[in-house]
Protein backbone atom coordinates (compact mmCIF):
# COMPACT_ATOMS: atom_id res chain seq x y z
CA UNK A 1 0.00 0.00 0.00
CA UNK A 2 0.98 3.47 -0.81
CA UNK A 3 2.55 5.46 1.98
CA UNK A 4 0.60 9.27 2.77
CA UNK A 5 3.63 10.76 1.06
CA UNK A 6 3.34 8.60 -2.20
CA UNK A 7 -0.39 9.34 -2.05
CA UNK A 8 -0.53 12.71 -2.04
CA UNK A 9 2.41 14.47 -2.71
CA UNK A 10 3.47 15.21 -6.25
CA UNK A 11 6.92 13.48 -6.92
CA UNK A 12 10.26 15.25 -8.28
CA UNK A 13 12.39 12.53 -10.77
CA UNK A 14 13.78 11.50 -7.43
CA UNK A 15 11.68 10.54 -5.17
CA UNK A 16 12.18 11.88 -1.42
CA UNK A 17 11.62 9.11 0.20
CA UNK A 18 14.82 7.69 0.75
CA UNK A 19 16.29 10.83 2.61
CA UNK A 20 13.59 12.78 4.86
CA UNK A 21 15.31 15.06 6.48
CA UNK A 22 15.59 15.53 10.23
CA UNK A 23 17.52 19.20 10.58
CA UNK A 24 20.26 20.86 9.20
CA UNK A 25 23.91 22.31 11.09
CA UNK A 26 26.44 24.42 9.92
CA UNK A 27 27.85 21.74 6.86
CA UNK A 28 25.30 19.05 7.68
CA UNK A 29 21.98 17.20 7.26
CA UNK A 30 20.61 14.56 9.70
CA UNK A 31 17.86 11.97 8.20
CA UNK A 32 15.03 11.05 10.71
CA UNK A 33 16.60 7.86 11.79
CA UNK A 34 19.73 10.18 12.87
CA UNK A 35 22.24 9.58 10.18
CA UNK A 36 24.46 12.49 9.38
CA UNK A 37 25.20 13.51 6.05
CA UNK A 38 27.93 16.16 4.69
CA UNK A 39 26.12 18.23 2.73
CA UNK A 40 28.23 18.56 -0.25
CA UNK A 41 25.18 20.34 -1.94
CA UNK A 42 23.68 22.98 0.66
CA UNK A 43 20.32 23.27 -1.32
CA UNK A 44 22.01 24.08 -4.60
CA UNK A 45 23.96 26.90 -4.02
CA UNK A 46 21.16 28.30 -1.36
CA UNK A 47 23.24 27.10 2.11
CA UNK A 48 26.21 29.59 1.16
CA UNK A 49 26.50 30.93 4.94
CA UNK A 50 25.81 27.05 6.33
CA UNK A 51 23.01 25.29 7.82
CA UNK A 52 21.96 27.05 10.93
CA UNK A 53 23.53 30.96 10.09
CA UNK A 54 23.15 32.46 13.86
CA UNK A 55 22.78 35.92 11.96
CA UNK A 56 19.84 35.02 9.66
CA UNK A 57 18.46 32.90 12.62
CA UNK A 58 18.31 35.94 14.68
CA UNK A 59 16.75 38.29 12.03
CA UNK A 60 14.03 35.74 11.42
CA UNK A 61 13.21 35.02 14.74
CA UNK A 62 13.27 38.97 15.93
CA UNK A 63 11.29 40.29 13.05
CA UNK A 64 8.57 42.60 13.98
CA UNK A 65 7.06 43.71 10.93
CA UNK A 66 3.92 43.52 9.21
CA UNK A 67 2.16 40.00 7.88
CA UNK A 68 2.56 41.09 4.53
CA UNK A 69 2.50 44.21 2.20
CA UNK A 70 0.54 44.39 -1.12
CA UNK A 71 2.72 45.10 -3.96
CA UNK A 72 1.07 48.68 -4.80
CA UNK A 73 1.82 49.45 -1.50
CA UNK A 74 5.44 51.36 -0.29
CA UNK A 75 7.87 49.56 2.19
CA UNK A 76 10.73 51.04 3.59
CA UNK A 77 12.91 48.07 4.18
CA UNK A 78 12.25 47.05 0.34
CA UNK A 79 13.88 50.70 -0.47
CA UNK A 80 17.34 49.42 2.11
CA UNK A 81 17.42 45.62 0.34
CA UNK A 82 17.45 47.67 -3.13
CA UNK A 83 19.65 50.21 -2.10
CA UNK A 84 22.03 47.65 -0.75
CA UNK A 85 21.56 45.40 -3.62
CA UNK A 86 22.53 48.16 -6.08
CA UNK A 87 25.65 48.81 -4.35
CA UNK A 88 27.17 45.03 -4.04
CA UNK A 89 25.99 44.63 -7.50
CA UNK A 90 28.85 44.62 -10.61
CA UNK A 91 28.62 47.37 -13.44
CA UNK A 92 25.97 49.68 -14.07
CA UNK A 93 22.93 47.97 -12.57
CA UNK A 94 20.76 50.90 -10.65
CA UNK A 95 17.04 49.09 -10.48
CA UNK A 96 15.89 45.87 -8.45
CA UNK A 97 12.64 44.00 -9.15
CA UNK A 98 10.97 41.90 -6.75
CA UNK A 99 11.04 38.13 -7.36
CA UNK A 100 9.80 35.32 -4.97
CA UNK A 101 12.53 33.25 -6.57
CA UNK A 102 15.15 32.57 -9.46
CA UNK A 103 13.00 31.49 -11.52
CA UNK A 104 10.50 34.75 -11.24
CA UNK A 105 13.51 36.59 -11.67
CA UNK A 106 14.86 35.49 -15.13
CA UNK A 107 11.17 35.13 -16.30
CA UNK A 108 11.59 39.20 -15.65
CA UNK A 109 14.75 39.71 -16.91
CA UNK A 110 13.24 38.17 -20.28
CA UNK A 111 9.96 40.50 -20.27
CA UNK A 112 11.72 43.23 -19.43
CA UNK A 113 14.67 42.82 -22.58
CA UNK A 114 11.84 42.33 -24.83
CA UNK A 115 10.08 45.50 -23.56
CA UNK A 116 13.27 47.10 -23.81
CA UNK A 117 14.19 46.17 -27.56
CA UNK A 118 11.32 45.21 -28.84
CA UNK A 119 12.50 42.03 -29.60
CA UNK A 120 11.45 38.40 -28.93
CA UNK A 121 14.24 36.39 -29.77
CA UNK A 122 16.83 35.16 -27.03
CA UNK A 123 20.20 33.29 -27.32
CA UNK A 124 21.12 30.92 -24.61
CA UNK A 125 23.97 28.18 -24.15
CA UNK A 126 22.96 24.49 -25.15
CA UNK A 127 22.31 22.45 -21.64
CA UNK A 128 21.66 26.02 -19.30
CA UNK A 129 19.55 25.81 -16.75
CA UNK A 130 17.06 28.96 -16.22
CA UNK A 131 14.31 27.92 -13.75
CA UNK A 132 11.54 26.46 -14.26
CA UNK A 133 9.05 29.12 -15.99
CA UNK A 134 7.75 28.53 -19.63
CA UNK A 135 10.42 31.25 -20.58
CA UNK A 136 12.81 29.82 -18.51
CA UNK A 137 12.72 26.29 -19.78
CA UNK A 138 12.55 27.76 -23.07
CA UNK A 139 16.19 29.53 -22.68
CA UNK A 140 17.44 27.01 -20.26
CA UNK A 141 16.24 23.48 -21.90
CA UNK A 142 18.07 20.67 -23.95
CA UNK A 143 17.54 17.73 -25.60
CA UNK A 144 18.55 15.82 -23.38
CA UNK A 145 17.17 17.48 -19.99
CA UNK A 146 13.76 18.17 -20.84
CA UNK A 147 10.34 16.87 -22.19
CA UNK A 148 9.29 20.54 -22.83
CA UNK A 149 11.15 21.63 -25.40
CA UNK A 150 11.14 24.82 -27.14
CA UNK A 151 8.45 26.20 -25.60
CA UNK A 152 8.99 29.86 -26.97
CA UNK A 153 9.69 28.97 -30.17
CA UNK A 154 12.37 31.90 -30.99
CA UNK A 155 14.73 30.73 -28.69
CA UNK A 156 18.09 30.11 -30.15
CA UNK A 157 21.46 27.91 -28.45
CA UNK A 158 25.28 28.25 -28.79
CA UNK A 159 27.20 24.82 -27.69
CA UNK A 160 30.03 24.85 -25.47
CA UNK A 161 32.50 25.22 -25.48
CA UNK A 162 32.63 28.65 -25.16
CA UNK A 163 35.78 30.14 -26.47
CA UNK A 164 36.67 32.82 -29.06
CA UNK A 165 35.86 30.49 -31.93
CA UNK A 166 31.71 30.30 -30.64
CA UNK A 167 31.62 33.97 -31.06
CA UNK A 168 31.11 33.21 -35.38
CA UNK A 169 27.92 31.39 -34.10
CA UNK A 170 27.08 34.32 -31.97
CA UNK A 171 27.09 36.58 -34.06
CA UNK A 172 25.51 34.87 -36.66
CA UNK A 173 22.69 34.92 -34.10
CA UNK A 174 22.71 38.44 -33.56
CA UNK A 175 23.66 40.19 -36.85
CA UNK A 176 19.78 40.37 -37.84
CA UNK A 177 19.26 43.05 -34.52
CA UNK A 178 16.28 41.25 -33.33
CA UNK A 179 17.55 38.90 -30.63
CA UNK A 180 16.07 40.75 -27.60
CA UNK A 181 18.90 39.08 -25.19
CA UNK A 182 21.37 36.55 -25.04
CA UNK A 183 21.06 35.12 -21.27
CA UNK A 184 23.69 32.59 -19.61
CA UNK A 185 25.35 32.16 -16.16
CA UNK A 186 28.59 33.98 -16.18
CA UNK A 187 30.09 30.07 -14.88
CA UNK A 188 27.58 27.28 -15.27
CA UNK A 189 27.25 25.77 -12.17
CA UNK A 190 24.89 23.19 -14.46
CA UNK A 191 27.51 22.20 -16.93
CA UNK A 192 29.37 20.86 -14.52
CA UNK A 193 30.72 24.04 -13.68
CA UNK A 194 31.85 25.32 -17.70
CA UNK A 195 34.00 28.33 -17.30
CA UNK A 196 33.77 30.34 -20.85
CA UNK A 197 37.46 31.53 -21.96
CA UNK A 198 37.74 35.42 -20.97
CA UNK A 199 37.99 36.42 -24.83
CA UNK A 200 34.33 34.30 -25.24
CA UNK A 201 32.91 37.18 -22.66
CA UNK A 202 34.58 40.49 -23.74
CA UNK A 203 33.46 39.46 -27.27
CA UNK A 204 30.16 38.45 -26.33
CA UNK A 205 29.67 41.65 -24.58
CA UNK A 206 31.37 43.52 -27.50
CA UNK A 207 28.62 41.62 -30.13
CA UNK A 208 26.20 42.62 -27.63
CA UNK A 209 27.26 46.02 -27.71
CA UNK A 210 26.97 46.12 -31.45
CA UNK A 211 23.87 44.87 -32.54
CA UNK A 212 21.49 46.00 -29.57
CA UNK A 213 21.01 43.03 -27.33
CA UNK A 214 20.51 42.93 -23.82
CA UNK A 215 23.20 41.04 -22.00
CA UNK A 216 21.90 39.15 -18.78
CA UNK A 217 23.68 37.24 -16.21
CA UNK A 218 21.81 34.50 -14.22
CA UNK A 219 23.44 34.83 -10.93
CA UNK A 220 20.93 32.39 -9.64
CA UNK A 221 23.38 29.95 -8.41
CA UNK A 222 26.86 31.78 -8.66
CA UNK A 223 26.05 34.66 -6.77
CA UNK A 224 26.88 36.08 -3.38
CA UNK A 225 30.28 34.33 -3.56
CA UNK A 226 30.21 30.84 -4.93
CA UNK A 227 32.70 31.17 -7.36
CA UNK A 228 35.47 33.40 -5.47
CA UNK A 229 34.00 36.96 -6.14
CA UNK A 230 30.86 38.06 -4.65
CA UNK A 231 29.27 37.98 -8.39
CA UNK A 232 30.93 35.29 -10.87
CA UNK A 233 30.64 38.02 -13.58
CA UNK A 234 33.35 40.25 -11.70
CA UNK A 235 35.66 37.64 -13.40
CA UNK A 236 35.52 38.89 -16.80
CA UNK A 237 35.36 42.41 -18.36
CA UNK A 238 31.92 42.43 -18.92
CA UNK A 239 29.37 45.27 -17.76
CA UNK A 240 25.54 43.28 -17.92
CA UNK A 241 22.77 44.86 -18.66
CA UNK A 242 20.74 42.55 -15.78
CA UNK A 243 21.84 40.08 -13.36
CA UNK A 244 19.37 37.86 -11.53
CA UNK A 245 20.04 37.04 -7.99
CA UNK A 246 17.98 34.49 -5.66
CA UNK A 247 19.01 31.05 -3.30
CA UNK A 248 21.68 32.41 -0.92
CA UNK A 249 20.29 35.60 -0.54
CA UNK A 250 18.10 34.33 2.75
CA UNK A 251 19.92 31.55 3.33
CA UNK A 252 17.27 29.49 3.15
CA UNK A 253 14.98 30.90 5.73
CA UNK A 254 12.70 32.65 2.99
CA UNK A 255 11.96 32.90 -0.88
CA UNK A 256 13.07 35.77 -2.67
CA UNK A 257 14.84 36.79 -6.02
CA UNK A 258 15.43 40.13 -7.36
CA UNK A 259 16.14 41.21 -11.28
CA UNK A 260 18.40 44.18 -11.18
CA UNK A 261 18.98 46.55 -14.00
CA UNK A 262 20.31 49.14 -15.71
CA UNK A 263 18.60 52.74 -15.84
CA UNK A 264 17.49 52.40 -18.64
CA UNK A 265 16.59 49.31 -18.67
CA UNK A 266 14.25 49.86 -15.61
CA UNK A 267 12.78 52.98 -17.29
CA UNK A 268 11.52 50.59 -20.31
CA UNK A 269 9.75 48.58 -17.54
CA UNK A 270 8.21 51.42 -15.52
CA UNK A 271 6.92 53.23 -18.68
CA UNK A 272 5.12 49.63 -20.87
CA UNK A 273 5.15 47.14 -18.29
CA UNK A 274 3.13 46.16 -15.13
CA UNK A 275 4.97 43.93 -12.96
CA UNK A 276 3.43 42.23 -10.15
CA UNK A 277 5.09 39.58 -7.51
CA UNK A 278 1.86 38.78 -4.52
CA UNK A 279 5.08 37.53 -2.07
CA UNK A 280 8.04 38.91 -4.11
CA UNK A 281 10.26 40.29 -1.19
CA UNK A 282 7.72 38.84 1.61
CA UNK A 283 8.65 41.07 4.95
CA UNK A 284 10.20 38.65 6.87
CA UNK A 285 12.16 37.22 3.79
CA UNK A 286 13.45 41.40 3.49
CA UNK A 287 14.52 41.39 7.05
CA UNK A 288 16.59 38.06 6.55
CA UNK A 289 18.18 38.99 3.29
CA UNK A 290 19.16 42.69 4.67
CA UNK A 291 21.19 40.75 7.85
CA UNK A 292 22.79 38.16 5.28
CA UNK A 293 24.13 41.46 3.07
CA UNK A 294 25.12 42.90 6.47
CA UNK A 295 27.05 39.35 7.37
CA UNK A 296 28.75 39.51 3.64
CA UNK A 297 29.90 43.14 4.17
CA UNK A 298 31.25 42.44 7.70
CA UNK A 299 33.17 39.27 6.65
CA UNK A 300 33.68 39.77 2.63
CA UNK A 301 37.40 39.35 3.01
CA UNK A 302 37.74 36.44 5.44
CA UNK A 303 34.73 35.26 3.67
CA UNK A 304 36.39 34.93 0.15
CA UNK A 305 39.79 33.96 1.34
CA UNK A 306 38.04 31.19 3.34
CA UNK A 307 36.89 30.50 -0.39
CA UNK A 308 40.25 30.55 -2.00
CA UNK A 309 41.79 27.99 0.54
CA UNK A 310 39.19 25.67 0.70
CA UNK A 311 39.02 25.86 -3.22
CA UNK A 312 42.72 25.05 -3.50
CA UNK A 313 42.37 22.32 -0.82
CA UNK A 314 39.98 20.76 -2.81
CA UNK A 315 41.96 21.22 -5.58
CA UNK A 316 44.67 19.50 -4.48
CA UNK A 317 42.75 16.64 -3.00
CA UNK A 318 40.94 16.23 -6.32
CA UNK A 319 44.45 16.17 -8.06
CA UNK A 320 45.63 13.41 -5.62
CA UNK A 321 42.70 10.55 -6.04
CA UNK A 322 42.97 7.42 -8.32
CA UNK A 323 39.45 7.76 -10.20
CA UNK A 324 38.47 4.16 -11.15
CA UNK A 325 37.34 6.18 -14.75
CA UNK A 326 38.87 8.72 -16.34
CA UNK A 327 37.86 12.64 -14.95
CA UNK A 328 38.23 15.93 -15.40
CA UNK A 329 37.84 18.80 -12.44
CA UNK A 330 36.51 21.81 -13.11
CA UNK A 331 36.64 24.53 -10.00
CA UNK A 332 35.57 28.34 -9.64
CA UNK A 333 36.05 29.23 -5.98
CA UNK A 334 33.62 26.50 -4.19
CA UNK A 335 31.78 25.46 -7.17
CA UNK A 336 33.68 22.57 -8.03
CA UNK A 337 32.60 20.10 -11.27
CA UNK A 338 33.99 16.31 -11.67
CA UNK A 339 33.19 15.71 -15.26
CA UNK A 340 33.51 11.68 -15.68
CA UNK A 341 32.02 11.85 -19.56
CA UNK A 342 29.63 8.98 -18.27
CA UNK A 343 25.69 9.74 -17.08
CA UNK A 344 25.57 6.56 -15.85
CA UNK A 345 28.47 6.34 -14.11
CA UNK A 346 28.15 9.95 -12.24
CA UNK A 347 25.02 9.15 -11.42
CA UNK A 348 26.12 5.90 -9.33
CA UNK A 349 28.95 7.51 -7.39
CA UNK A 350 26.20 10.06 -6.30
CA UNK A 351 24.21 7.44 -4.95
CA UNK A 352 26.78 5.77 -3.79
CA UNK A 353 28.22 9.07 -1.94
CA UNK A 354 24.86 9.49 -0.23
CA UNK A 355 24.70 5.84 1.23
CA UNK A 356 27.95 6.55 2.68
CA UNK A 357 26.86 10.05 4.34
CA UNK A 358 27.89 12.19 1.99
CA UNK A 359 25.42 14.49 -0.57
CA UNK A 360 26.44 16.25 -3.78
CA UNK A 361 24.76 17.08 -6.98
CA UNK A 362 24.49 15.59 -9.98
CA UNK A 363 24.09 16.71 -13.19
CA UNK A 364 24.80 14.99 -16.38
CA UNK A 365 27.79 13.53 -16.97
CA UNK A 366 29.31 15.31 -13.99
CA UNK A 367 28.85 15.04 -10.38
CA UNK A 368 28.77 19.00 -8.53
CA UNK A 369 30.16 19.93 -5.31
CA UNK A 370 28.91 23.03 -3.78
CA UNK A 371 29.88 23.38 -0.34
CA UNK A 372 29.18 26.06 2.08
CA UNK A 373 31.56 28.97 1.56
CA UNK A 374 32.18 29.05 5.61
CA UNK A 375 32.76 24.89 5.61
CA UNK A 376 35.95 24.07 7.98
CA UNK A 377 38.99 22.12 6.84
CA UNK A 378 37.71 19.34 8.87
CA UNK A 379 34.41 18.95 7.51
CA UNK A 380 35.48 19.45 3.95
CA UNK A 381 38.24 16.32 4.74
CA UNK A 382 35.46 14.40 5.74
CA UNK A 383 33.08 15.13 2.85
CA UNK A 384 36.67 14.03 0.41
CA UNK A 385 37.64 11.26 2.48
CA UNK A 386 34.31 9.99 1.93
CA UNK A 387 34.29 11.36 -2.24
CA UNK A 388 37.68 9.64 -2.59
CA UNK A 389 36.07 5.94 -1.40
CA UNK A 390 33.33 5.92 -3.81
CA UNK A 391 35.56 7.26 -7.18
Amino acid sequence: MANQSEEHQFLARESPEDLQVARTEGSFLFDDKGKQYVDFMMGWCVGNFGWGNAVLLEAAAQFEGPDYVYPGYSYAPWVELASLLVSISPGSLKKCFRATGGSEAVDLALQAAMLHTGRSKFVSVEGSYHGNTIGGLSVGSSESREDCKNLLSRCYKVKPPLNAKSLARVEALLKGRDVAAFIMEPISINLGVLIPEPEFMTGLAALCRQYGTLLIMDEVATGFGRTGTLFASEQFAIEPDIICVAKAITGGLGGMGAMIATTPVAKSMEDKGHFYSTYGWHPRSVAVAIAALGYIARNNQRLLKDVAATSDYCRQRLMEMRFKKPASCRIAGLAIGVDFGDESHAAKVQAKCRREGLLVANEGESLLLLPALNIDQATAAQGLDILERCV
